[in-house]
């Protein structure tokens, strides 16, 4: 029998070999031959071969059809055209590259005139070592030994290594083993082996000889995602030869014995793995592209790399220190005792934004008035836990456990669930940990449970609308879920949940459950029970849900697209999915305040919850708490500190009473713009006693500064604003003082910032161009003729003596705050 299945390549990147690996696997489980068909370009490739499906060059928006021939093609066909509808655009996502546009140096390096090499920017951050080189090895150093090994024994040894490794690996670092140990194991690399191996070939030639073919080709494809996929092919190879030949004298062992940054052709991912973190600070790659795995784990690490720089540009400064910037695309060289002092004073700051945020961390989230708000952390897998914590979560707002029962053949046993759920809530300590049960069906089909296809797949069978079918699945859930509930505070979250009569039989399920686990003298713990309201229908009769509940937590994404009747993702009615329509604000205030009518906790988990600009709405709306990706806490916890609860509470209710969507956003601005809470004077932009050595160390500071403090988020334009300024006249006024100054959109709160030196750096070349007393004007352009008003009045005041003595002469930042304010009436 012979089917086909015709589809539309939507992986951002192409079927690289990642996605390649979860499409293989699912083919594997016919017997019948299937093969991929790219109609843009006529290549066919086995789809049960990693390589042979990256051999076919297909890229994004690409025609394919998959060609099924064999006993069983009905039942692959079925599974298959499911898998490629619903899972496949899937199980890739876009890699973010950085930008490759220009990018303009700052002034304050570029003053010192520094020996930079420009180079591809590939992860961001400055890194400062000593250059150490890595040498390449060539494979060709094996072409002539003997195996001590059969390639079957070789396999199986760098496999089980793999493993180990991939057991202790987590993010971005396993996904990447995972993915090596799909093409160890593909059969298109172990035919060709064999088959060279067969026609008398030693084992080293064979496996260089399958390099050289699968690498042609790769080269040959369009895609530049593709082609670095060829360093994943030698770098598994390089592991078989070394692994087959233990006698050849070559080790990939490379030692750091000192904070080091390590310039190479390239790296393989396991060579870079090799390399002691401790002490690696950045990276310098000639041949490396934006998306090979190599630089994936570098951003993953945080070790800053760039890519575009020969070998031999840098040769003559092996064993010297030098600085790499990442985001700027910069390698300097040989840098001067100015050109360090830049690269340090700029790392510096970095560490101060990183400290800045931190502060933040394990402060308890609340307004300035002192309203709190937990701020809690979405999570898709048990690894994501601790990272969550560590980055200021408060509890766990939401754990979708559907990701475990996904991307996998048979449904997770209880004790593997029970593990999962056992990990986070350890994790979490006293903290909260709310377990959505699976989310599943409807637009995240499974293949093992045969779902039917539905044409409207969020309003269909999904969620707790299948539990009834597969009782069994949901009871394992729920008997792993309340043993899991001895280890820490346990709520569990039913989803698409419209009816009293749903919530009822849940809980009858949980009681049956619970009994059965008496009976085994199973021990478990004890669980709060509430449900994801998305539905709108649950806001009408709050109040007989609050009689079966104990919580609630609003899914924001769903219940706009229910109340508005809009699928966000059809793009022809996309424009009118806006969660602050009126009417969902209108939605919002019903649910929350019929819950806490009855005195319901209730929180938020959608992506609303991270939207700064609508945070203080959702202050006012009188939520318990906030839910969002880990990274998204901190900043929020800064920003709710802004906002007075009362005034917030106010801002709800008229925004509640709007008219249209334009309304609520005027309303919010003109709230924004009022609620600021960065005085234009302030101590946090005060700096005494600096040891600046030059005019361009005091600016970059001073902008920095501002960075650090949360009052813009561009620095480098707020710096290039400053120094246009100085280009066209100095801003040295004589005796002692500067006056930078700009009237920019690139500053978000206009500021007055202050250095007191404490030895005067040359600002100009005047005579009297020694400066001491730095006074840096940042204002916003929306504020009127600020900008002159405040420039003259100091002006005018630094022509006096006295004026200018009591600035050099105060010991405190909140003296002189306090002195200004008086002097120029602010």
């Amino acid at each position: 029998m012979k089917k086909e299945v015709a589809f539309t390549c939507e992986l951002p990147n192409g079927i690289h070999a990642r996605p390649a690996n979860h499409l293989e696997a699912v083919c594997r489980q016919f017997s019948s031959d299937i093969t991929l068909k790219n109609l843009r370009n006529e290549n066919t490739g086995s789809a049960k071969s990693v390589l042979s499906l990256v051999g076919t060059d297909t890229l994004l928006n690409d025609p394919c059809s998959l060609i099924i021939e064999g006993d069983d093609a009905e039942a692959a066909f079925d599974m298959l055209a499911t898998y490629l509808r619903e899972e496949f655009p899937l199980c890739d996502e876009e890699i973010v590259v950085m930008d490759e546009g220009d990018v303009t140096l700052p002034q304050s390096l570029m003053n010192h005139n520094p020996t930079l090499i420009r180079a591809k920017r590939l992860s961001a951050g400055i890194a400062k070592g000593k250059l150490i080189r890595y040498n390449d090895i060539e494979l060709s150093v094996f072409e002539q030994e003997i195996a001590s090994l059969t390639f079957e024994q070789a396999k199986q040894q760098v496999t089980e290594t793999l493993i180990d490794k991939a057991e202790l690996a987590s993010g971005q670092e396993k996904e990447i083993i995972k993915a090596h140990l799909g093409i160890l194991n593909d059969e298109t690399l172990n035919e060709k082996v064999s088959g060279f191996v067969s026609n008398g070939e030693s084992l080293a030639k064979a496996i260089l000889l399958t390099v050289a073919a699968i690498t042609e080709t790769l080269m040959q494809s369009s895609s530049a995602y593709l082609k670095e996929r060829v360093l994943d092919i030698k770098d598994i190879a390089l592991q078989l030869l070394m692994t087959a030949h233990p006698h050849v004298e070559v080790t990939t062992d490379f030692t750091l014995t000192e904070p080091s940054i390590v310039i190479a052709n390239d790296l393989t991912p396991s060579q870079f793995l090799g390399l002691d973190r401790a002490f690696l600070q950045g990276l310098i790659l000639t041949q490396a592209g934006s998306t090979s795995h190599t630089v994936i784990l570098a951003r993953a690490f945080n070790i800053p790399a760039v890519s575009g720089v020969e070998i031999d540009a840098c040769a003559k400064h092996e064993g010297e220190t030098l600085f790499v910037d990442g985001g700027l695309g910069i390698v300097a060289l040989a840098p001067s005792d100015a050109v360090a002092t830049y690269f340090e004073r700029a790392m510096w700051l970095a560490e101060q934004v990183k400290a800045a945020e931190s502060e933040y961390l394990n402060l308890q989230a609340q307004t300035k008035d002192g309203h709190k708000i937990e701020i809690a952390a979405n999570i898709a897998c048990t690894v994501e836990a601790e990272s969550a914590f560590a980055k200021g979560a408060e509890g766990i707002g939401l754990f979708r456990t559907e990701m475990l029962f996904m991307d996998r053949s048979t449904a997770p046993d209880e004790q593997e669930q029970f593990d999962a759920y056992k990990e986070v809530l350890e994790a979490a300590g006293d903290k909260a940990v709310i377990i959505r049960t699976m989310d599943i069906g409807g637009d995240k089909p499974l293949d093992y449970l045969n779902l039917p296809h539905e044409h409207n797949p969020f309003l269909g069978y999904r969620a707790v609308r299948i539990y009834p079918q597969f009782l069994a699945l949901f009871h394992t859930q729920l008997r792993a879920i309340l043993r899991a509930a001895q280890y820490g505070h346990t709520k569990v979250m039913i989803p698409m949940i419209q009816s009293i009569e749903e919530i009822r039989w849940v809980k009858a399920q949980l009681e049956i459950v619970k009994a059965e686990l008496t009976n085994d003298n199973t021990p478990f713990g004890a669980i709060e029970l509430g449900i994801m309201v998305e539905i709108p229908s649950v806001a009408f009769i709050m109040d007989q849900f609050c009689k079966e509940v104990d919580f609630f937590s609003i899914g924001s994404n769903d219940m706009t697209q229910y109340l508005l009747a809009v699928d966000r993702d059809n793009d022809n009615v996309a424009k009118l999915y806006n969660s602050l329509a009126p009417s969902f604000l209108r939605l919002l205030r019903a649910v929350v305040s019929g819950a806490q009518a009855h005195d319901k906790w209730v929180g938020l988990c959608g992506e609303l919850g991270a939207n700064k600009k609508v945070l203080p709405l959702l202050v006012g709306a009188g939520l318990n708490e906030l839910s969002m990706a880990a990274p998204s806490i901190a900043p929020t916890k800064a920003a709710l500190r802004q906002f007075d609860s009362e005034a917030c509470k106010a801002l709800f209710n008229e925004a509640c009473d709007c008219a249209t969507i334009a309304d609520v956003e005027a309303l919010l601005e003109a709230f924004t713009q009022s609620q600021e809470d960065k005085p234009l004077l302030d101590v946090e932009c005060v700096l005494l006693d600096c040891d600046f050595n030059s005019k361009e160390e005091a600016i970059q500071t001073l902008v920095g500064n501002l960075g650090v403090r949360g009052r813009t988020h561009v620095v480098n334009e707020l710096e290039a604003d400053i120094w246009a300024r100085e280009s066209v006249f100095t801003t040295g006024l004589g005796n002692g003082f500067a006056i930078p100054h700009t009237k920019s959109d690139n500053i978000a709160h206009s500021s007055i910032s202050i250095a007191r030196l404490n030895k005067p750096v040359i600002w100009s070349d005047d005579e009297d161009g020694a400066v001491e007393f730095v006074i840096m004007l940042t204002l916003n352009k929306n504020q009127g003729d600020q900008h002159m008003r405040i420039f003259s009045g100091l002006a005018r005041k630094l022509i006096h003596e006295s004026f200018r003595n009591t600035l050099k002469t105060m010991t405190t930042e909140a003296e002189i705050i306090s002195y200004l304010q008086s002097e120029l009436s602010l």
